[in-house]
């Protein structure tokens, strides 16, 4: 019996699984133990954005395997080191912490803000989604999600997202930080308004409020530039990282100015696996093939947007496309029923709440491969379409 038949296995039932037995990846495509084949728009939640086993990177693992798998951070790193300047080349911050996941690089970033500040107040905004953990949890605005754990951890308000009234209470607030993201993933595909991250940075740098932006999600490459912040014209002074970072090795990071992150000194913060050999020599590899990709990627985004706001035009079954770079959303009435009928047909996709079609393919996919998933989606539409003339 496979494990898509039964449900009873070992495993705790924290997920609702679909009726896939996953055994193997190739580029945009993902096999299961029946043999079928699918076309991989999720990259594994915007994890795999080289595709999967990209070659490069199994390489750098496969080299790697034969030195070091796990030591200390009590030592040197070489791979960690090396990850760490490449990180800081990249972007606009100074210092790395290595984890293992997103959930724990924003854990991470909580501590530095309330070390740093030596206050608690941190503002989040509606439907963000920053982690399970429960720090990460008490900063994710969702109710729904905190149902059933008692009480979340102090500190955090939440005002509404790309709303300028929640500005005027910020600065009525004056909190240690705020907390964002620049599309929500989760809440919703959402980008953030350029205007309303505009006057957010004023605020916060007129009150000394450090801006975290948790690129979690949006990271490596996702958007179209390797970070989603190089889009919005500011520098934030803490942002995490994770997903795709590693290309399927866990990994996360916590990156900070120099100024706020020696705030942490010895014993302030560890992790175990944190910078691991592997996943940073799996990291070093797919940063630099990210960085490489990014102007292939803005012609594949542009190309992807134009084609579905098309269909948009000619289907009812379309309520709204929006995104930033390959992060792509689709309203519809019922997600999950569309994201069905697209694994039906050999399709995997997203949803983003009960609405939202979460398109997510790999940076790397190509031309042919985004034909076929226009073609199979504009079939799905049209005969839902058909079916309700009918």
């Amino acid at each position: 019996m496979s494990l898509t038949e039964t449900s009873q296995t070992s495993i705790m039932k924290t997920y609702n699984r679909l009726p896939i037995t996953a055994v193997k990846g190739e580029g945009s495509y993902l096999y299961e133990a029946a043999g079928m084949k699918y076309l991989d728009f999720t990259s594994g939640i915007a994890t795999c954005n080289l595709g999967h086993q990209p070659k490069g990177v199994k390489n750098a693992v496969t080299d790697q395997l034969d030195l070091l798998w796990h030591c200390s951070n009590l030592y040197h790193i070489p791979k960690q080191q090396e990850l760490a300047e490449l990180l800081a080349e990249k972007s606009c911050l100074d210092e790395v912490f290595f984890c293992n996941s997103g959930t724990e690089a924003n854990e991470a970033a909580i501590k530095l803000v309330r070390k740093w500040s030596n206050k608690e107040t941190i503002v989040t905004f509606t439907k963000s989604f920053h982690g399970r953990t429960l720090g990460s949890l008490s900063a994710t605005a969702q109710t729904n999600l905190q149902e059933g754990f008692g009480s979340m951890l102090e500190g955090f308000h939440y005002l509404p997202y790309n709303k300028f009234e929640s500005l005027k209470r910020l600065e009525e607030l004056k909190p240690a930080a705020v907390m964002f993201e620049l599309v929500q993933g989760e809440g919703g595909v959402r980008p953030a308004d350029h205007q309303w991250i505009s006057q957010l940075v004023d605020v916060c740098q007129s009150n000394n409020i450090l801006l975290v932006v948790d690129e979690v999600q949006t990271g490596m490459g996702r958007t179209g530039t390797l970070f989603a912040y190089e889009q919005y014209g500011f520098e934030p002074d803490i942002m995490t990282l994770a997903k795709g970072l590693g290309s399927g090795f866990p990994i996360g990071a916590m990156l900070a100015k120099e100024t706020i992150g020696s705030a942490f000194g010895p014993g302030s913060h560890g992790s175990t696996f944190g910078g691991n050999p592997l996943a940073s020599a799996a990291a070093v590899e797919t940063v630099k093939q990210i960085s490489s990709l990014l102007p292939e990627v803005n012609q594949t985004s542009t190309y992807l947007l134009n084609e579905i706001k098309n269909l948009l035009e000619k289907s009812s079954s379309i309520i709204d496309v929006r995104g930033l770079g390959l992060l792509l959303g689709i309203e519809v009435r019922n997600a999950a029923h569309y994201m069905t009928h697209l694994r039906e047909k050999g399709v995997l996709v997203l949803t983003a709440g009960a609405t939202v079609l979460r398109i997510l393919p790999p940076l790397n996919v190509t031309h042919d491969e985004v034909n076929h998933f226009l073609n199979i989606l504009t079939e799905v539409f049209q005969t839902e379409e058909e079916g309700e003339q009918e």
